[in-house]
């Protein structure tokens, strides 16, 4: 039987003069990924999304209506995770890694993030965020 695992997070924008760059997180186990976490009971995705990222990074963001993408993968054997992200922009808080989960965060361009992100289902991520926010 598979064990199903569910977590919400969002890819972070800010705008700095006509650049856009992306928050990414460096985690303990060495990734450079998006701010995610496990669904607590009871909570909506965008409430999920929004405490894990202010638990992970300190910061405040909100969320930019119309992006959603689903990830879904198989973190190990016999489990199956679905994970939602959503586009999000960043409105207040100081930049405060959560120590037990991360070594530290930081602010890139495009393409500095593309190079920086260590999965390829998150590369394909900021390509639809990008494609999004392109759209708007």
């Amino acid at each position: 039987m598979t064990k199903k695992e569910k977590s919400c997070g969002a890819v972070i924008i800010r705008r700095n003069n006509e650049t856009v760059q992306y928050l990414l997180i460096h985690q303990v186990q060495g990734h450079w990924c998006f701010p995610k976490g496990h669904v607590e009971e009871n909570e909506t995705e965008h409430e999920t999304a929004k405490r894990e990222i202010k638990e992970e990074t300190g910061l405040k963001v909100t969320f930019l209506d119309g992006f959603r993408h689903t990830l879904s993968y198989s973190p190990s054997s016999g489990v199956s995770k679905d994970v939602v992200y959503f586009l999000a922009a960043y409105e207040s808080g100081k930049e405060k890694a959560q120590k037990e989960e991360l070594q530290g965060m930081d602010w890139f361009t495009y393409d500095e993030a593309m190079a920086m992100i260590t999965y390829p289902n998150d590369r394909d991520l900021l390509v639809q965020a990008a494609k999004f926010l392109a759209e708007k």
